[in-house]
């Protein structure tokens, strides 16, 4: 069987690291990935999708990585579900990454089209 995702996107928001109680680094970040179509009003949409990273993975995205800044993701889809506090069964669809590369950073404010002409 096969399990790969592939994602280039955005942060939704600056990452956040934590540790589990082992030791291990832990960053769960949203990637917005652009469709590739416009929707009936000419606009573009994206998907909203839940990654966790791993490790040294995990501490280098927390480090280097900002809300906007354009991630390169591969890993596998898992599922899981869980009991919340109300009883009710949560499922849970996330990528595991693989591997992160990091594409580009947030966009500038100001679009000058040399660095010295600012």
């Amino acid at each position: 069987m096969i399990n790969q995702v592939t994602l280039v996107g955005r942060l939704t928001k600056d990452p956040q690291l934590r540790y589990t109680s082992e030791g291990r680094a832990v960053l769960n970040v949203t990637l917005a990935v652009n469709r590739p179509y416009r929707n009936e009003n000419g606009e573009s949409t994206a998907d909203f999708v839940l990654c966790t990273l791993w490790n040294r993975t995990a501490e280098n995205t927390a480090k280097y990585c900002q809300k906007g800044s354009v991630l390169g993701v591969t890993g596998r889809l898992q599922t899981r579900n869980y009991e919340n506090q109300e009883g009710k069964k949560v499922y849970v669809t996330e990528v595991i990454a693989d591997s992160v590369k990091f594409l580009g950073g947030k966009p500038a404010e100001d679009r000058s089209l040399h660095p010295l002409e600012k």
